[in-house]
């Protein structure tokens, strides 16, 4: 018997997985209303959160943030049974995960952080990515409770915060990304071109293919060996912000890119490979 506490699109999807795989799970959101849904599903939906937890062998957290966690723990702990194991799958700072793992193994209780990378729509379908570190001695008891909620479950080592870091670096990159293409559509419409050829484009050339090489070339620090010289990355940002008079005012992410690339050709950098406007990070 399995409780979820937050019936948001992510906490209601884990629950009806959970359910599915033949669960009996409780679950608990502050605003009742969220939770009621689950009702038609087979779970047992609970006004109180000492109720919902009592009795159970695993609490799943699904919340928004740090306070949140913090203020839920407070409420259940009292409720809770000596053995049963708290998974916290919310995306919350380095620290404050740190901070709980510490404190609550104090009190005797098994708390384990695991973010995910999943939508509403991979945690209905046990799919996505859900990242865990901390002493693997626990990892290795909670493992088969975990897998099955998961495409894959990937332990990144004893730090206890280390799998929090690695929630918000990729967090990062999807904002990363989702600025580049928020101005490449910009582009495209500044030139007359519909912003749905972006899919067409994308459909043949996947940038993406290039994160997994870039990144090793950065971290190996091999910028003399250039596939694409900073001073031409450089001109071609030059290509970009001026085919439209406005479009250094329309796009937001490039000119933070052109000023750096022009910090690395002052610094002489020119035939270096253009990632080395990022070795600071390295």
């Amino acid at each position: 018997m399995i409780a979820f506490i937050g019936t948001g699109l992510l906490g209601s999807g884990f629950a009806r997985a959970a359910l599915r795989r033949g669960e009996s799970v409780h679950v608990y959101n502050r605003t009742l209303d969220k939770a009621a849904p689950l009702v038609k599903d087979g779970a047992k939906v609970f006004p109180l959160l000492a109720d919902a937890v009592r009795g159970v062998t695993h609490v799943h957290l699904v919340l928004a943030d740090d306070a949140s966690v913090d203020a839920v723990l407070k409420d259940l702990l009292p409720a809770l049974a000596k053995d049963t194991i708290i998974v916290d799958h919310t995306t919350t700072s380095i620290a404050g995960a740190k901070t709980r793992t510490v404190h609550l193994q104090a009190l005797g209780i098994f708390y384990q952080h695991a973010p995910v990378f999943m939508s509403p729509a991979n945690a209905l379908a046990a799919s996505g990515v859900m990242l865990v570190s901390g002493d693997e001695a626990r990892y290795n008891i909670l493992e088969a409770h975990l897998r099955p909620m998961t495409g894959k479950l990937v332990y990144f080592g004893s730090d206890t915060g280390r799998a929090a870091a690695m929630k918000l670096s990729g967090n990062l990159m999807l904002m990363a990304i989702t600025a580049g293409i928020a101005d490449a559509a910009a582009f495209l419409k500044s030139a007359d071109i519909s912003r749905t050829e972006l899919t067409k484009l994308f459909a043949e050339f996947n940038p993406g293919m290039s994160l997994q090489p870039r990144t090793e070339r950065m971290l190996a620090g091999d910028f003399q060996h250039p596939s694409w010289e900073l001073q031409m990355a450089r001109k071609d940002a030059r290509l970009i912000l001026t085919e439209k008079s406005d479009n250094e005012s329309l796009l937001k992410f490039i000119p933070h890119i052109a000023a750096q690339m022009d910090v690395w050709l002052e610094r002489g950098h020119a035939h270096a490979d253009w990632t080395i406007i990022g070795k600071e990070g390295f």
